[in-house]
């Protein structure tokens, strides 16, 4: 089976962005894109109807046009178009297991530009066994697919250094080979207690905190260096809360990676603060990766 990355349609400007980020994406890593538009009341495929009685009319119109506009750009990509009589949520969970990842649109509430994930958004990109990433519509779509892909920019991804983050690392290096660009870990720690005095911060304590935390992040970061030595690294350690330091460091990110953790299917679909603050307020794409 052809490797694919699959994009959600939902006849939004935002997952019309996601559908031109992933066909970048796949031109780049040689991979097909998937057109996925999933509603219950889809009826089985007639034959020769007219498209004034075809009650998937609307369906089809929308990924024909989305199939249409990736093309005009990327003449040599496959794009298969696929229509799901089903609920959004679960025709996305299966098509995610059977891709490379699933690329969402994410609809920005305020000028602020935050990201809103939806009654089918958040749970699909909490319980994916794949990478799901989240692409913001570009202000002005007239301005063409360039907006909403972004500039190539560095590569951000988060690092929590208490468990294995191999995963999100692979997904990093990768993403910036593809690209040509390099990759900055971000490693958040918020002040100990006892690093505090009447006169303010004790900076010996402060400096043994960072120290420790650069350690951790090269011990993690070696052998990847050597798995990529042509992607540049760097890294940058901040006194903060992991999720502030994640996102006062991606500012100038073209990708943002971040970690959520597997968890079983009863428990309730939620992501942790660092992936909850990128998919809320980055203003770049946000790759979430799941991990053990």
């Amino acid at each position: 089976m052809e490797r694919v990355l699959t994009v959600g349609l939902d006849g939004s400007p935002e997952s019309l962005a996601a559908a031109h980020w992933a066909a970048d994406e796949a031109e780049r890593r040689g991979l097909a894109v998937r057109l996925l538009h999933a509603w219950p009341l889809l009826v089985p495929e007639p034959t020769r109807i007219p498209a004034e009685i075809d009650q998937n009319h609307w369906a089809k119109r929308l990924v024909h046009h989305a199939r249409a506009e990736l093309l005009a750009r990327h003449p040599g990509l496959t794009v298969v178009e696929d229509l799901v009589a089903d609920d959004a949520r679960n025709a996305l969970l299966r098509a995610a297991s059977e891709s490379e990842e699933l690329v969402l649109g994410s609809r920005g509430l305020t000028s602020a530009e935050s990201y809103f994930l939806g009654d089918v958004g958040m749970p699909v990109v909490a319980r994916s066994d794949r990478p799901v990433v989240l692409v913001r519509a570009a202000e002005r779509l007239d301005e063409g697919h360039a907006a909403a892909s972004g500039p190539p920019g560095v590569v951000v991804v988060a690092l929590k250094l208490k468990a294995p983050c191999d995963d999100l690392l692979e997904y990093a290096f990768t993403a910036a080979a593809a690209r040509g660009v390099p990759v900055r870990a971000v490693h958040g720690r918020a002040v100990p207690l006892h690093a505090y005095a009447p006169w303010g911060l004790d900076h010996t304590v402060t400096h043994e905190v960072r120290q420790d935390a650069r350690k951790g992040l090269d011990l993690a970061l070696r052998p990847w260096r050597e798995r990529f030595p042509g992607v540049a690294v760097s890294e940058t350690v901040r006194l903060d809360s992991p999720a502030r330091a994640v996102m006062g460091a991606s500012g100038s990110a073209g990708l943002l990676v971040v970690g959520r953790r597997r968890r079983r299917p009863t428990v309730t679909a939620r992501l942790g603060p660092v992936a909850q603050a990128a998919a809320h307020h980055a203003r770049c794409p946000v790759a979430v990766v799941p991990h053990d």
